[in-house]
């Protein structure tokens, strides 16, 4: 059953939650942070990141914006990280 009893989007949305998911990942542990570190950088919580990094949330921009800050990068350099993912895995 997909997250939370929601259906999952059959229109290439969910490759997009699983590459942000891990270029959030990749990122994060590339610079030694906790998931919670993380969610503390970004004032988030811990759950709503852990649900990012396995592609089971769809987050809006204003979160996004702030992992992005968080991981010490921009919204632009986030999304590049997450293209180059879609690419790899595609």
């Amino acid at each position: 059953m997909p997250p939370y009893g929601r259906r999952v989007a059959r229109d290439g949305s969910n490759e997009v939650l699983t590459a942000l998911g891990r270029s959030v990942r990749a990122l994060r542990l590339a610079q030694g942070l906790t998931q919670e570190r993380l969610a503390e950088g970004a004032g988030l919580h811990t759950t709503y990141v852990s649900d990012i990094e396995r592609g089971r949330r769809n987050a809006g921009v204003i979160n996004v914006a702030r992992i992005a800050q968080a991981l010490r990068t921009d919204l632009a350099g986030l999304m590049q990280e997450v293209e180059a993912e879609r690419r790899r895995a595609g």
